[in-house]
């Protein structure tokens, strides 16, 4: 065992075996792509162009040691007033200004007078220190924020290599006595050099990138982990929401695991031909995939699902993304399934959301959020392709990941509705971003025969169980879904 940068107060950072003692955030989702933490005193340069939430996420990482660890703090600001930050901080319900009269949290006001300008040739930040170490020790404190250093750097006018050793200098000094430091820095551009003043190399162990990314009049927030020196940890960019009275809150893709039990027991589809065609029904805790065209039936199959969950003592939630409540109630009433009553009973939950209202991680935390608190056994999204339209390939990709994983990880049964761009079909579930992530797909389509459109129902996927390969007819009327014989010429619609 080795113990580095051990100060007065006793903090040190400790290294068993190659394990470095971790700081949490408080971005939990961050922690897991950081293998638990923050390596205890070292430097982290958080980079981000203006509004990526770089304050915010310093400022979780403080209030969290505060409330969580009893680890106090010291928030040195270049830019913002104390009272500024205090007031914007204080939606996300982290009490600045009661931590600072506790003296849990110190101050440190260095923002630049509003009218003067600094020119300095050859100079050091020693005042800056000591005051630093001076509220350190006022308040014992565990946890250093410097935000945000790009300020620092526009407000001196002089050689910026003087003014990044003496950075590297208040680092390696706080480091020493044993503080966990984050330092913010803006970027010029969402990809592009990583800090504007190339701050990085000098002062940061570990270097976390913040982004902002505006994709069809929507805001797309994303966090990067681009070094961790001495540490594993996950690559690539997880997305992030900005949520009032919790702060940062991260999805961490990269850290999802497969490691969910498989359920053997079987739960009706709320229609006794598909649970047949199924070989007895949907597993627990999988994920069903129904594709089709429009007017197919999908609602129909959801409809039957909710109901066939609440007649077998079940509870279940819906989040429609076509259809208001109202329209939703009036075609269950009309298939002879009464959803008023069901909601009334505390059965079933409805949730109906335009896609435009939030940014998909926004869906994904409303959909988590009540689903943890009404606890269904069955989950239903009506429509997946609603929500695809509002979000980049790779965000939606990601936003089905975490959905299906969190499905399946609170062993759930899932439906999910998508919606085919021909009437006919044809068009691949696989393009779609979908196939390879559910348990089973039931294909919608109409099909002609001469001058007739039928409708015609296939069970495509159903893993770990046999099912059937045919074609079936299905009509639909006031009592619902009918699934009649077998297609004997059907044309090839429904193949991947």
């Amino acid at each position: 065992m080795t113990a580095q940068g051990s100060g007065e107060d006793g903090a040190q950072n400790i290294e068993i075996s190659g394990v470095l003692e971790r700081v949490r955030t408080g971005v939990d989702a961050f922690d897991e792509l950081v293998m638990g933490g923050l390596p205890r005193a070292r430097t982290t340069v958080v980079g981000g162009t203006p509004g990526s939430g770089k304050t915010v996420f310093a400022t979780q990482f403080l209030a969290h040691g505060i409330k969580t660890f009893n680890e106090n703090g010291v928030l040195v600001t270049f830019e913002e007033p104390p009272g500024d930050i205090e007031a914007n901080m204080s939606g996300f319900g982290w009490e600045l200004a009661k931590w600072r009269k506790e003296g849990r949290l110190a101050f440190i006001d260095a923002s630049p007078p509003i009218t003067d300008e600094l020119v300095i040739g050859d100079f050091d930040l020693e005042g800056l220190l000591s005051r630093i170490k001076h509220a350190v020790k006022t308040v014992n404190a565990k946890r250093v924020v410097l935000d945000s250093l790009t300020q620092l750097f526009d407000h001196f006018i002089g050689d910026p290599k003087i003014l990044r050793r003496e950075l590297f200098r208040i680092s390696t000094a706080l480091k020493k006595a044993g503080l966990t430091v984050l330092m913010t820095a803006e970027r010029n551009s969402e990809y592009g050099e990583i800090t504007r003043h190339r701050l990085e190399e000098f002062v940061a162990d570990n270097v976390v990138i913040l982004r902002n990314l505006l994709y069809r009049e929507k805001r797309r927030r994303t966090i990067e982990v681009l070094k961790m020196r001495g540490s594993h940890h996950a690559e690539g960019e997880a997305p992030f929401t900005l949520l009032a009275g919790r702060g940062v809150v991260a999805i961490p893709l990269s850290s999802l695991r497969l490691e969910q039990q498989s359920s053997t027991v079987r739960v009706t589809s709320g229609n006794s031909a598909i649970d047949e065609m199924c070989g007895g029904g949907f597993f627990r805790d999988s994920v069903t995939l129904v594709s089709g065209a429009t007017g197919t039936g999908k609602t129909l199959l959801v409809t039957n699902f909710l109901a066939g969950g609440v007649a077998a003592g079940e509870r279940a939630i819906l989040f429609g993304y076509e259809e208001s409540k109202g329209q939703l109630f009036r075609n269950a009433t009309g298939w002879g399934a009464d959803f008023a009553g069901m909601e009334a009973d505390g059965k079933l939950k409805i949730v109906c959301l335009y896609p435009e209202a939030q940014g998909l991680p926004d869906h994904l935390l409303t959909i988590q959020q009540l689903v943890d608190e009404f606890k269904p056994n069955r989950i239903a999204v009506d429509s997946l392709s609603a929500l695809e339209r509002i979000a980049p390939e790779t965000g939606f990709r990601e936003f089905l990941i975490s959905l299906t994983s969190f499905i399946k990880k609170r062993e759930i049964a899932g439906l999910c509705t998508a919606t085919s761009k021909s009437l006919v079909g044809g068009e691949s579930a696989s393009e779609q971003h979908i196939s390879t992530m559910t348990d089973s797909i039931i294909l919608l389509r109409y099909i002609q025969e001469q001058e007739i459109m039928h409708r015609g129902l296939m069970v495509l996927k159903m893993r770990g169980s046999e099912h059937a390969k045919e074609i079936r007819r299905f009509t639909i009327d006031g009592a619902g879904m009918h699934l009649g014989e077998p297609f004997q010429h059907a044309p090839n619609v429904f193949k991947e």
